[in-house]
């Protein structure tokens, strides 16, 4: 009788690979970037919503499970917090800021070429921390100073999420219709720069 030969394990992976090969990248980031950009339309709820995506995508990964529209909503649901609604309030009048400071560098006032650019440093700083902080999983969940302190304690990471977002900025400025999609890229890449680190933090305990 002929034996079938076993098939490789769904979960095997590459060296230095965070997903496993079973992981529907291109799908699950499409629906997640899709429901996160759906959950961001009331403004306040922006933390709480890529909260819920990288808790989504990270059981996802953690427990070999695919994504559910369902299973999105129930993360979203418990990270819709007073403390995570108040946050949401810095999103637009961080943005506000940046918009007036940006027209004020455009004109003929001192110090203009200055400023510009440490305005520019100062909205990917920002990207790149709240992307950090709402990749965090329990019991830091949504945790500024986590956020921070991971940021300085993993600079690969953070220059990896960087790039993310200086991506994502030239993608929704020369392709505008891709802006709904763009969350689920740039959770992904939160998400797997967050599992790495912490992977790297128990190899050195």
């Amino acid at each position: 009788m002929t034996q079938v030969p076993a098939l490789p394990p769904s979960d095997r992976r590459e060296p230095g690979e965070v997903f496993s090969a079973g992981f529907t990248l291109f799908a699950d980031m499409l629906l997640v970037g899709l429901l996160t950009a759906v959950a961001c339309l009331p403004v306040v709820t922006v933390p709480a919503a890529f909260a819920a995506a990288s808790a989504t995508l990270r059981r996802a990964v953690e427990d070999a499970v695919p994504v559910r529209a369902g299973a999105y909503a129930g993360h979203l649901r418990a990270r819709l917090t007073r403390g995570s609604l108040v946050g949401g309030l810095a999103v637009p009048l961080l943005v506000g800021i940046l918009l007036v400071d940006s027209a004020l560098t455009r004109t003929t006032l001192p110090g203009a070429d200055v400023v510009a650019p440490a305005l520019a440093l100062l909205a990917l700083g920002s990207a790149v921390l709240a992307l950090r902080t709402t990749a965090l999983p329990a019991p830091h969940t949504l945790s500024p100073r986590e956020g921070l302190l991971r940021c300085a304690a993993d600079l690969r990471g953070t220059l990896l999420l960087a790039g993310a977002v200086v991506l994502a900025a030239l993608l929704a400025w020369s392709i505008p219709v891709l802006i709904p999609l763009l969350p689920g890229p740039l959770v992904f890449a939160a998400t797997a720069v967050d599992l790495r680190f912490t992977k790297a933090a128990r190899s050195v305990v």
